[in-house]
């Protein structure tokens, strides 16, 4: 991954992303981008990971339950389930997300939350698996 040239708020998201998501994960974004998607992954490098989620204000615990109630609200369900899976990395816990998740159920809606419950449940199992797999 060359990142001469980019910012440094390119730089810090980077870090922030690759601790939140993971390294694998991020290695796997990087090497599967194209010279048409590379400017969105740029953006994204560098306003949600290194404008947002880099702040100080929240801790990463915090930033990873609102984002998962937001894209559960929103319908966003891959996006759910990797967020899911990171809180291994953000130290928000299974009870984080389903208080969330009510959450969503109240104030975005049942069906939004009944879906989300679902993808949340598989990706905590697929983590699980993982774990016990000594990966």
């Amino acid at each position: 991954m060359d990142e001469a040239g980019k910012s440094e708020r390119y730089r810090e998201g980077m870090e922030t992303r690759r601790a939140v998501l993971g390294a694998a994960h991020v290695d796997r974004a990087q090497a599967a981008k194209t010279a048409f998607d590379e400017p969105f992954q740029d953006l994204i490098t560098e306003a949600a990971w290194g404008h947002v989620w880099s702040r100080p204000n929240w801790t990463k615990r915090e930033r990873s339950m609102v984002t998962i109630a937001l894209l559960a609200a929103l319908g966003h369900h891959d996006e759910v389930a990797m967020h899911v899976r990171a809180t291994a990395n953000t130290g928000a816990t299974p009870d984080d997300i389903r208080e969330a998740l009510l959450h969503v159920a109240i104030y975005a809606g049942v069906p939004a939350a009944n879906h989300a419950i679902k993808v949340a449940r598989q990706a905590l199992a697929e983590v699980a698996d993982e774990s016990a797999g000594g990966r």
